[in-house]
């Protein structure tokens, strides 16, 4: 019998080695797998390199792992904002790296590996600092810069509903970045709102399939219909 459901928010991160690429869902707080995350701090991995659209907001979630000093380097689009003062912190006193992905090619980097795409050329970045050292080609009297999937070892993610085969389904904007780290990841694990029995989700609804998750893990006060 297929059951994907982990029993504790620790138990579905402990294997995440030091050194690990984790990827880690959300757009700002928007789907922030902060539960999983905690459980990531508690559970001690260290010299981590973070996939994610932002580099932590306030002191919660991945701004937490941040100011614990955990991430050796971040991959991100958007690291600066009112209430990332952890991470500006860190960057300013060199203790943390940081590679700055143009945001549509960080989506389109984190889908060309779920899709088993080699390389893609892409527009955006050409002629910047972003673009020094990379290939680059014209092609249709267009330049173009040569950009390479990012993949990970393990994808932190969140979702509103999930069964024991891993089917998932969003809760609108908290969907942005999940879907495609899902594909991504040698290990996909989901923190949800809700535990349904199988069949309890809409296939028409279902944005990730289970084939791509490896661990569901119920979010502290989750609701749980049933895992049979």
């Amino acid at each position: 019998m297929i059951n994907k459901i982990v029993s504790t928010l620790v138990a579905a991160v402990a294997d995440i080695r030091d050194g690990a690429t984790i990827m880690i869902g959300g757009f700002g707080t928007a789907g922030m797998p902060s539960e999983l995350v905690d459980a990531l701090i508690e559970q001690g991995g260290r010299d981590l390199v973070i996939v994610s659209n932002n580099a932590g907001n306030g002191e919660i979630g991945l701004a937490a792992l941040l100011k614990a000093k955990r991430v050796r380097k971040i991959i991100c689009s958007f690291p600066r904002q009112s209430d990332s003062y952890v991470f500006d912190a860190l960057y300013r006193a060199g203790e943390i790296e940081l590679e700055l992905v143009p945001q549509g090619n960080l989506a389109e980097r984190i889908r060309a590996a779920g899709a088993g795409i080699g390389a893609f050329y892409t527009p955006t970045g050409y002629g910047t600092m972003l673009a020094e050292g990379k290939e680059t080609r014209e092609i249709d009297g267009r330049h173009y810069v040569l950009e390479y999937p990012i993949h990970a070892d393990f994808a932190l993610i969140k979702a509103e509903r999930g069964d024991r085969w891993g089917n998932l389904v969003y809760r609108k904007a908290a969907r942005n970045f999940g879907p495609i780290m899902a594909t991504a990841a040698k290990c996909t694990v989901a923190q949800v709102n809700e535990v349904v029995e199988l069949g309890g989700l809409d296939p028409e609804a279902i944005v990730t399939p289970g084939i791509f998750v490896h661990r569901v893990v119920a979010a502290p006060g989750a609701r749980i219909k049933a895992v049979a």
